[in-house]
Protein backbone atom coordinates (compact mmCIF):
# COMPACT_ATOMS: atom_id res chain seq x y z
CA UNK A 1 0.00 0.00 0.00
CA UNK A 2 1.22 3.49 -0.83
CA UNK A 3 -0.04 6.76 0.56
CA UNK A 4 -0.50 9.87 -1.56
CA UNK A 5 -2.54 13.00 -0.96
CA UNK A 6 -5.56 14.68 -2.48
CA UNK A 7 -5.70 18.37 -1.64
CA UNK A 8 -3.28 17.65 1.18
CA UNK A 9 -5.32 14.83 2.74
CA UNK A 10 -3.86 11.29 2.76
CA UNK A 11 -5.30 8.60 0.46
CA UNK A 12 -4.17 4.98 0.27
CA UNK A 13 -3.65 2.85 -2.79
CA UNK A 14 -4.26 -0.88 -2.97
CA UNK A 15 -0.57 -1.62 -3.53
CA UNK A 16 2.64 -0.47 -5.14
CA UNK A 17 3.58 0.26 -8.73
CA UNK A 18 5.43 -2.54 -10.52
CA UNK A 19 9.14 -2.52 -9.65
CA UNK A 20 11.63 -1.06 -12.11
CA UNK A 21 13.38 -3.97 -13.80
CA UNK A 22 10.43 -6.33 -13.40
CA UNK A 23 8.25 -7.65 -16.21
CA UNK A 24 5.24 -5.40 -16.77
CA UNK A 25 2.05 -7.06 -15.57
CA UNK A 26 -0.18 -7.89 -18.51
CA UNK A 27 -3.49 -6.08 -18.63
CA UNK A 28 -6.79 -5.99 -20.41
CA UNK A 29 -8.11 -2.47 -20.92
CA UNK A 30 -10.98 -1.33 -23.11
CA UNK A 31 -10.29 0.75 -26.20
CA UNK A 32 -12.47 3.20 -28.12
CA UNK A 33 -14.14 0.34 -30.03
CA UNK A 34 -15.11 -1.40 -26.76
CA UNK A 35 -12.48 -4.09 -27.42
CA UNK A 36 -10.22 -5.41 -24.70
CA UNK A 37 -6.53 -4.94 -25.47
CA UNK A 38 -3.39 -6.00 -23.64
CA UNK A 39 0.37 -5.75 -23.89
CA UNK A 40 0.47 -8.29 -26.75
CA UNK A 41 -1.28 -5.81 -29.08
CA UNK A 42 1.70 -3.48 -28.66
CA UNK A 43 4.51 -6.07 -28.81
CA UNK A 44 7.90 -4.67 -29.73
CA UNK A 45 6.91 -1.08 -28.92
CA UNK A 46 7.92 1.06 -25.98
CA UNK A 47 4.92 2.03 -23.86
CA UNK A 48 4.19 5.06 -21.69
CA UNK A 49 1.25 4.51 -19.35
CA UNK A 50 -0.14 7.89 -18.31
CA UNK A 51 -2.50 6.71 -15.56
CA UNK A 52 -5.03 9.31 -14.43
CA UNK A 53 -8.19 9.35 -12.28
CA UNK A 54 -10.42 10.89 -14.99
CA UNK A 55 -9.86 12.81 -18.21
CA UNK A 56 -12.63 15.11 -17.01
CA UNK A 57 -10.34 16.97 -14.60
CA UNK A 58 -7.94 19.83 -15.38
CA UNK A 59 -4.73 18.04 -14.36
CA UNK A 60 -5.60 14.81 -16.17
CA UNK A 61 -6.52 16.75 -19.29
CA UNK A 62 -3.27 18.74 -19.07
CA UNK A 63 -1.09 15.62 -18.76
CA UNK A 64 -2.86 13.97 -21.68
CA UNK A 65 -2.36 17.07 -23.84
CA UNK A 66 1.32 17.25 -22.84
CA UNK A 67 1.95 13.58 -23.63
CA UNK A 68 0.05 13.97 -26.91
CA UNK A 69 2.45 16.75 -27.90
CA UNK A 70 5.52 14.67 -26.95
CA UNK A 71 4.23 11.37 -28.37
CA UNK A 72 4.24 12.68 -31.93
CA UNK A 73 8.06 12.68 -31.80
CA UNK A 74 8.74 9.39 -29.99
CA UNK A 75 9.89 6.59 -32.30
CA UNK A 76 8.54 3.07 -31.76
CA UNK A 77 6.51 4.28 -28.77
CA UNK A 78 2.83 4.20 -27.90
CA UNK A 79 1.48 6.51 -25.20
CA UNK A 80 -1.71 5.59 -23.34
CA UNK A 81 -4.09 7.70 -21.28
CA UNK A 82 -5.53 5.18 -18.83
CA UNK A 83 -8.53 6.16 -16.73
CA UNK A 84 -11.79 4.82 -15.34
CA UNK A 85 -13.75 6.95 -17.80
CA UNK A 86 -15.97 5.06 -20.18
CA UNK A 87 -14.49 4.71 -23.68
CA UNK A 88 -17.27 6.95 -25.07
CA UNK A 89 -16.18 9.80 -22.80
CA UNK A 90 -12.51 9.20 -23.59
CA UNK A 91 -13.20 9.38 -27.34
CA UNK A 92 -15.23 12.56 -26.92
CA UNK A 93 -12.42 14.14 -24.87
CA UNK A 94 -9.79 13.19 -27.47
CA UNK A 95 -11.87 14.53 -30.34
CA UNK A 96 -12.60 17.84 -28.61
CA UNK A 97 -8.96 18.28 -27.53
CA UNK A 98 -7.43 17.13 -30.83
CA UNK A 99 -5.61 14.26 -29.14
CA UNK A 100 -4.24 12.12 -31.98
CA UNK A 101 -1.02 10.62 -30.60
CA UNK A 102 -2.30 9.13 -27.33
CA UNK A 103 -4.36 5.96 -27.11
CA UNK A 104 -7.14 6.25 -24.51
CA UNK A 105 -7.86 3.05 -22.57
CA UNK A 106 -10.49 2.47 -19.92
CA UNK A 107 -10.17 0.47 -16.70
CA UNK A 108 -13.93 0.17 -16.31
CA UNK A 109 -14.12 -3.61 -16.64
CA UNK A 110 -10.63 -4.70 -15.70
CA UNK A 111 -8.38 -5.42 -12.75
CA UNK A 112 -5.70 -3.05 -14.07
CA UNK A 113 -5.91 -0.54 -11.18
CA UNK A 114 -5.51 -3.33 -8.63
CA UNK A 115 -2.81 -5.19 -10.60
CA UNK A 116 -0.72 -2.03 -11.06
CA UNK A 117 -1.22 -0.92 -7.44
CA UNK A 118 -2.93 2.36 -8.32
CA UNK A 119 -6.51 1.74 -7.19
CA UNK A 120 -7.53 4.32 -4.59
CA UNK A 121 -8.98 2.72 -1.47
CA UNK A 122 -10.42 5.66 0.41
CA UNK A 123 -11.56 9.29 0.09
CA UNK A 124 -14.17 10.56 -2.33
CA UNK A 125 -11.95 9.20 -5.12
CA UNK A 126 -12.13 5.57 -3.94
CA UNK A 127 -12.27 3.19 -6.89
CA UNK A 128 -10.47 5.55 -9.28
CA UNK A 129 -6.77 5.37 -10.08
CA UNK A 130 -3.96 7.38 -8.57
CA UNK A 131 -1.97 9.58 -10.94
CA UNK A 132 1.05 7.60 -12.07
CA UNK A 133 3.44 7.03 -14.94
CA UNK A 134 4.82 3.63 -15.91
CA UNK A 135 7.29 3.37 -18.77
CA UNK A 136 7.76 -0.07 -20.32
CA UNK A 137 10.45 -0.97 -22.85
CA UNK A 138 9.96 -2.90 -26.07
CA UNK A 139 10.62 -6.16 -24.18
CA UNK A 140 7.80 -5.40 -21.70
CA UNK A 141 10.19 -4.63 -18.84
CA UNK A 142 9.35 -1.73 -16.50
CA UNK A 143 12.04 0.96 -16.88
CA UNK A 144 10.48 3.86 -14.95
CA UNK A 145 7.64 4.53 -12.53
CA UNK A 146 6.27 7.55 -10.75
CA UNK A 147 3.38 7.63 -8.31
CA UNK A 148 2.56 11.35 -8.12
CA UNK A 149 2.60 12.31 -4.43
CA UNK A 150 -0.25 14.85 -4.68
CA UNK A 151 -2.97 13.66 -7.04
CA UNK A 152 -3.71 17.23 -8.18
CA UNK A 153 -0.10 17.70 -9.39
CA UNK A 154 1.21 16.86 -12.85
CA UNK A 155 3.78 14.09 -13.30
CA UNK A 156 7.48 14.60 -14.04
CA UNK A 157 7.29 14.51 -17.84
CA UNK A 158 11.00 15.07 -18.48
CA UNK A 159 12.19 12.20 -16.28
CA UNK A 160 9.52 9.83 -17.62
CA UNK A 161 10.42 10.58 -21.23
CA UNK A 162 14.18 10.40 -20.47
CA UNK A 163 13.61 6.77 -19.44
CA UNK A 164 12.98 6.05 -23.13
CA UNK A 165 16.55 7.06 -24.08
Amino acid sequence: MATITFQGKPINTVGELPAVGSPAPDFLLTNRKMQDVGLAEFAGKRKVLNIVPSLDTPTCAASTRKFNEKAAHLPNTVVFAISADLPFAQVRFCEIEGIKHVVPLSTFRSSFAHDYGVELLDSILAGLTARAIVVIDEHDKVVYTQLVAEIADEPDYATALAALD
